[in-house]
């Protein structure tokens, strides 16, 4: 009881006293949207399968996987049959993948994404036959069965077609059955481990701090991305440890970030973090077109010209050079990044502008962040 009340008065104090503190820029998250528990994670599920009741759609017969599949799928049902039986495109071999997340029981359902591994056109209409699941350890952790959604349709005749969406790529919503429990192993030699999402030392020795304040000495920060934690002694059972993380993860952070500038110049994206900073540099930028244009003149004899002359075509290039007036801006040092834009607009430049005026400070040495270009 005397720890809940000191856990409760210790949260008020550090909200109170974080409600007078100015820090610019900065917000104040859950620790549980930074970092998770080391142990707790997806795992993928893999496995081939069989579709059958397509319109003429599937695997040709060249394709000889897809017919002893089929052949393999009769057998188990006891008819003796060959390859050379399946000669119809209503049947498609394909590839099933799925996310199977942690704590998943025996029962639970998810969903499966399938994909042709074959030539087929399309597989509208199909249903996948029973198939088992399994992981990187090659044991079976579910099996899926059930119609095709593939969200769209592939039709078309001799000289065209129509198409939305990939036709060969199928989702069965909730398709999937769990058999097997996937083990989970959070608690290591009395004590988990936090892993940071982004790893920085500061926010790793906030949370350290911020953990020992409510159970001193537990926390310990071991690296830029792992927080270990030994929990008290009356949170040292599989029953209790629950609680434990839970009250962890409800925890305020504020967290901390390298400064970076990402750049992405498929798109002209640029974004750019709170903590970016520039030493006082002059920037100019003017822009400079070109135009050239090519016309064809025809070119007459005149009245008393000899017979031997003839009409000819000439060829006539015209380049016009304009460029803008380019006025030189100080951006003074030390200014944040919202002064930053405001300095650059000014200029009046877009996007594809600004990556290379970004670029170039970066290279005089006066921006003081990481750039990143995609």
């Amino acid at each position: 009881m005397f720890r809940y009340l000191l856990s409760i008065i210790i949260l008020i104090s550090t909200c109170f006293i974080s409600s007078f503190t100015p820090i610019h820029g900065s917000i104040t998250t859950r620790i549980k949207d930074i970092a998770n528990v080391q142990g707790i994670r997806d795992n993928f599920l893999f496995g081939y399968g069989l579709v059958i009741g397509l319109q003429g759609s599937g695997d040709k017969t060249t394709f000889k996987f897809t017919r002893q599949l089929a052949k393999n799928v009769f057998e188990k049902l006891g008819v003796v049959t060959s390859t050379d039986d399946f000669d119809s495109k209503n049947i498609a071999g394909v590839l099933v993948t799925a996310k199977i997340r942690s704590f998943a029981k025996p029962g639970d359902r998810m969903d499966v994404l399938v994909s042709s591994i074959g030539d087929a056109k399309s597989l509208e209409g199909g249903v996948l036959v029973h198939t088992t699941l399994q992981g990187v350890d090659n044991e079976v952790y579910a099996v899926v069965q059930g119609p095709l959604s593939i969200g769209g349709f592939n039709v078309g005749g001799k000289a065209t077609d129509t198409r939305k969406n990939v036709a060969t790529t199928a989702n069965i919503p909730r398709g999937a059955l769990v058999e097997k429990e996937i083990p989970v192993h959070i608690f290591h030699e009395n004590s988990i481990t936090l892993s940071l999402h982004d790893s920085d030392f500061t926010t790793s020795l906030r949370l350290m701090e911020i953990i020992n304040a409510i159970y001193p000495d537990s926390a310990q920060a071991v690296s830029a991305a792992e927080v270990r934690i030994t929990p008290p002694q009356e949170f040292r059972t599989m029953d209790r440890i629950t609680q434990f993380i839970s009250k962890i993860g409800e925890l305020p952070i504020t967290p901390d970030a390298i400064a970076r500038v990402v750049i992405n110049e498929r798109t002209g994206t640029i974004v750019a973090g709170e903590n970016v900073r520039i030493s006082t540099v002059a920037v100019a930028h003017g822009n400079l077109t070109i135009t050239i244009s090519e016309r064809t003149e025809v070119s007459q004899p005149g009245s008393f010209a000899p017979t031997s002359a003839t009409t000819k075509e000439l060829e006539r290039t015209t380049i016009d050079i304009e460029e803008d007036e380019a006025k030189l801006h100080v951006i003074p040092d030390g200014v944040s990044i919202s002064e930053i834009a405001r300095a650059l607009n000014v200029l009046g430049v877009t996007p594809r502008d600004l990556m290379a005026i970004f670029q170039a400070i970066k290279k005089a040495g006066a921006l003081h962040a990481e750039l990143i270009i995609m």
